[in-house]
């Protein structure tokens, strides 16, 4: 038995800022960072979006956990070509953001970037991506350490442990087969759904605070508003692609027809041209009668 919920891009503005709320939050990302995270505090970055009605729907959230580490989370729903580019902005703002003027270099935070994403980012057929930096020799091809001081005195292990790292789930290269307790929370990203046998870490505190008809009257109508142009938003979009797809394949009947013109007016036969081009005979006897030639 399921219930629906509230989707995790709304509450993630509107619920979840809340500290009675944070057990949620911190379950997902103790699911996918592979670590138990406490939130301290929920902050604001230049970059945070105020309405639920911006145009791309990009919401954002940054939050400091118990480690003073920063932890940006994402949601994109809306197709965007240079959206790798605008994950490496987002960690350099935070990064920017929160080093205050004369401080060395060793107080940098450390940056998590967690990107959820409802539409084919790159190309690769897995749903969840990882990325780190790491430093590999051009000729030994081993990979650069950090020093026994420098492990001291930053508690790190590696130096990728000193670097951004970046997380992007591909919610519609999920295929709802929950196989472990990360996949139960990517099922809740794409479907609102949270099964009763699931076990992750914060879900079960999700079903509960997050169900629809808990909400107040007043936020139950401003999310049914949002709802609502979620569904015009891929409306456009779905119409958008299929008037491109139809201008696509009335470019390529007219490149067609232009090749068999052609061919027809240097004298090829009306089988080799339809072999050639595609079309079928009639369609090339046609173009021939619109020639004058006859066949």
């Amino acid at each position: 038995m399921t219930r629906k919920l509230v989707r995790f891009d709304w509450a993630l503005k509107r619920l979840l800022r809340n500290k009675a709320n944070f057990d949620v939050l911190e379950g997902f990302l103790s699911e996918l960072l592979r670590q138990d995270v406490k939130i301290r505090q929920i902050l604001e970055s230049e970059g945070n979006k105020e309405t639920w009605d911006d145009k791309f729907n990009r919401v954002d959230l940054l939050v400091e956990n118990e480690k003073g580490e920063l932890v940006i989370v994402e949601i994109q729903n809306t197709r965007e070509a240079d959206y790798f580019q605008r994950m490496l902005y987002g960690t350099a703002k935070v990064i920017t953001e929160h080093m205050a003027e004369g401080q060395p270099y060793a107080s940098v935070k450390k940056v998590y970037s967690v990107n959820i994403v409802y539409f084919d980012l790159g190309h690769g057929d897995d749903y969840v991506y990882h990325g780190t930096t790491r430093f590999i020799g051009l000729h030994s091809h081993t990979e650069l350490e950090l020093s026994a001081r420098q492990r001291e005195l930053f508690l790190k292990k590696t130096v990728s442990d000193l670097y951004p790292e970046y997380y992007i789930i591909k919610t519609n290269r999920f295929d709802e087969v929950a196989r472990d307790t990360l996949d139960e929370w990517i099922y809740f990203l794409k479907t609102a759904e949270i099964k009763q046998e699931f076990t992750a870490k914060g879900l079960q505190a999700a079903s509960q605070k997050l169900d629809v008809l808990k909400l107040p009257p007043a936020e139950r109508k401003e999310y049914e508003r949002y709802l609502e142009a979620q569904r015009d938003e891929a409306s456009f979009a779905l119409t958008v692609k299929s008037e491109i797809e139809a201008g696509v394949q009335q470019a390529r009947q007219e490149e067609k027809e232009q090749i068999a013109e052609n061919a027809l007016r240097r004298g090829a036969s009306v089988e080799f041209v339809a072999e050639i081009t595609g079309l079928s005979p009639q369609q090339i006897r046609d173009i021939a009668a619109r020639l004058g030639r006859e066949d």
